[in-house]
């Protein structure tokens, strides 16, 4: 018996509904007021642009890619200084250096949303096959959101490594919901020593949050600083531009004792139609900007290429990066565009 229309949209209210997140609870700062996490200084977006978007949506091509690449196994460990970086799909990489692996945002699943039926569909394959994974040590979780934090992949990570999950405040509960045993979560500006290899400090991000449909806010988003040998890593997550770049590259300093930004992970794509998406979502050219004020040596695009969830056509984010390069005077191999599962060695 096929499900009516009511039913199906019955269906589709409860599970988002199941899926709403449950309230953090903790001390008031300038960017938790009690009840809600917040963007200090972030524009209010345009009352009623959502349903505005959704319908006059204009979405770019998205051709078919049958022939998309999927890499080679990787090493199972990389010693010494070098970074070893592996584009997995929109913002999973496999980091890998000073004899760690470390997981950005993991998703292996077809589709990302509240089921296996409803979601986004992915349009290319992971680059880099689950199976031959090497053993993963830490897995950074940016924020809730389904396009990052897919629970499915998270309980085979579960299952295959047993990682440490770090996550923004109120997060920890969903790998813990798959089985996941160690958890750190973090607020912006706290600094966690996982080992004598490898701190991590939890950055600022201008974005948002949400599972279901009345959680709005209520965990937090943010980005990373990786301290290995190799230098500082910086793993943007999900943000629209704002003054918090300029303020991470400074506190990357700080923190190293005038040490810049080596290596900085920041997106490029779901950016169309910017009137609506600049909050949240930086655009190309706003990544050459973040990339300028974090005073960053290089940069790696991510959250491209895998999900349509802007209007932006397969291509945009790569040509407009390049347009945003070409202004900027900056050249463009110092702002790479990663191809899924070929490995970038940075020494």
């Amino acid at each position: 018996m096929h499900l009516t229309l009511p039913l199906l949209t019955l269906s589709c209210l409860l599970l988002t509904v199941s899926a709403c997140a449950p309230r953090y609870k903790g001390p008031l700062t300038d960017h938790f007021n009690g009840k809600k996490f917040i963007n200090p200084g972030m524009p209010e977006r345009t009352e009623g642009g959502l349903l505005k978007w959704l319908l006059h949506r204009d979405k770019g091509p998205w051709p078919d890619q049958p022939d998309a690449f999927v890499g080679a196994r990787p090493a199972t460990r990389i010693q010494g200084d070098s970074l070893v970086l592996t584009f997995v799909n929109h913002s999973t990489f496999l980091i890998q250096t000073s004899g760690l692996n470390i997981l950005t945002d993991p998703v292996w699943s077809e589709r990302v949303g509240p089921t296996s039926w409803l979601g986004v569909k992915r349009k290319r394959p992971p680059g880099l096959r689950f199976e031959e994974l090497p053993p993963i040590d830490v897995v950074l979780l940016s924020h809730n959101h389904y396009d990052h934090l897919d629970l499915p992949t998270l309980k085979k990570l579960v299952r295959a490594f047993n990682p440490l999950f770090i996550t923004p405040l109120g997060v920890s509960y969903l790998p813990k919901s798959v089985g996941g045993q160690t958890t750190r979560e973090l607020d912006w500006t706290d600094t966690l020593q996982v080992n004598d290899k490898l701190r991590i400090t939890c950055t600022q991000a201008q974005h948002f949050s949400n599972r279901g449909i009345f959680d709005r806010d209520e965990t937090l988003w943010c980005g990373y600083l990786l301290h290995t040998s190799f230098g500082i890593t910086y793993f943007c997550g999900d943000s629209g531009y704002g003054p918090h770049f300029k303020k991470i590259g400074e506190q990357a300093r700080l923190v190293t004792g005038g040490e810049d930004i080596k290596l900085a992970l920041l997106p490029i794509g779901s950016y169309r139609p910017e009137w609506f998406m600049a909050p949240v979502h930086v655009s190309p050219a706003g990544a050459v900007q973040a990339f300028t004020d974090l005073n960053a040596r290089q940069a790696v695009g991510i959250h491209f290429g895998t999900f349509q969830q802007g209007d932006d056509g397969l291509f945009e984010p790569v040509d407009d990066l390049k347009k945003a390069l070409k202004a900027a005077a900056i050249p463009e191999k110092q702002f790479l565009v990663p191809k899924e599962g070929h490995p970038l060695v940075f020494r």
